[in-house]
């Protein structure tokens, strides 16, 4: 499993035609009003990784199994959501479940597509989706302090909720002093603190150097990553054949889809790496976070794995394609032996010891 992640953004910004682009399907209906999209739409990506082909082949699996990411659709935010607008709060509940927030902004004019504003202004958008976003979060804390009548808060806790209303009510963003309010922050389902990526949907003509309107967002959010996407190229891209779509990417000088992009960017955000098992039955890709001791990569596959580990064999994707699979890289002494202080890398072969289970070799 890699991350989910929550599509936002004012109505009729492109949305629910990314959702439907990014995930090959249909499932969410894309129409030109506001809150086309009542619940949210849900799909599931393989995050295609060339690595694992090569592991696949070579070992002659019989299955190939990528990791995925989870893309939410959720319906249109307007202004004054926080206090019930629009939507309101049923927009801000299917946030909170998210890893990571793309905020979905328009940087196209079209006179067949309306804005909720009636202007296009990228910079104003966002500033409406940050501002509810602090209300909201303002109202959580809120609500905390004010239900604390049982005393479930220490005052520690107390102080520290206090400081970050305050911040909030500055209009500035919560920041961390250390790990310990970051995890408590975090499990009071606050929504500015979760990771996010601003994706400017283009139009055709302004895909590969951008317009007045990405400029004004790259301007004004230089510290923040930005992905620029045409949500109609993609819509296009999803419906063609492998060989079709990479000769229409050729053509228009695209190098990357936006699916890809935006996979990158995930997972860069978030500080995520993959790691690999590959034996004859199965060639598996899974996802972890940068800097996962083994005995928690193994916990991955099964939590039984990381009480039980001893050991990992690991080996590197380079190693394993130079050699020709683990095999080899054993016979030529590349398939290391790895303890429990092991911190896994990126591209790792791995084949876990555990007691009381079979050697994990996926074979």
């Amino acid at each position: 499993m890699g991350f989910k992640c929550g599509i936002v953004g004012l109505p009729n910004v492109g949305k629910s035609t990314l959702f439907n682009a990014l995930t090959a399907s249909k499932n969410a209906e894309a129409a030109n009003f506001p809150f086309c999209t009542i619940d949210p739409n849900i799909g599931i990506v393989d995050v295609i990784d060339l690595r694992l082909d090569k592991l696949s082949t070579l070992s002659k699996s019989k299955k190939r199994i990528y990791t995925t990411i989870t893309f939410v659709d959720i319906a249109g935010l307007v202004k004054g959501a926080s206090k019930g607008e629009g939507l309101g709060n049923k927009f801000l509940s299917h946030i909170r479940e998210v890893d990571a927030i793309i905020h979905l902004v328009r940087c196209f004019e079209s006179d067949k597509i309306t804005h909720v504003n009636s202007e296009i202004n990228p910079e104003n958008d966002l500033e409406t989706i940050k501002t509810e976003i602090l209300l909201a979060d303002m109202d959580i804390l809120q609500k905390k302090l004010e239900k604390n009548n049982k005393k479930k808060l220490n005052d520690k806790e107390i102080s520290l909720l206090k400081d970050k209303l305050k911040q909030l009510d500055d209009g500035k963003e919560i920041t961390f002093n250390d790990e310990k309010e970051k995890y408590f922050l975090s499990s009071l389902g606050l929504l500015s603190i979760k990771p996010k990526i601003i994706v400017c949907n283009v139009d055709e003509n302004s895909l590969l150097k951008g317009n007045k309107y990405t400029e004004i967002i790259k301007k004004k959010y230089n510290n923040e990553k930005i992905v620029s996407v045409c949500a109609d190229i993609e819509d296009q891209l999803m419906g063609l054949e492998r060989d079709e779509r990479e000769n229409f990417m050729k053509e228009i000088g695209l190098n990357k889809t936006g699916l890809t992009k935006l996979i990158r960017e995930g997972y860069d955000l978030l500080g995520l790496e993959t790691f690999f098992t590959s034996g004859p039955e199965e060639s598996r890709a899974w996802t972890i976070k940068k800097n996962t001791l083994a005995p928690k990569a193994a916990g991955v596959i099964h939590s039984d794995f990381e009480k039980n580990f001893i050991k990992a064999e690991a080996v590197t994707c380079d190693d394993f394609f130079l050699y020709g699979g683990a095999d080899k890289c054993k016979e030529n002494g590349k398939l290391r032996i790895e303890g429990k202080d092991y911190l896994v890398q990126d591209g790792d072969v791995l084949y876990f010891r555990v007691n009381s289970w079979p050697n994990f070799f996926h074979t």
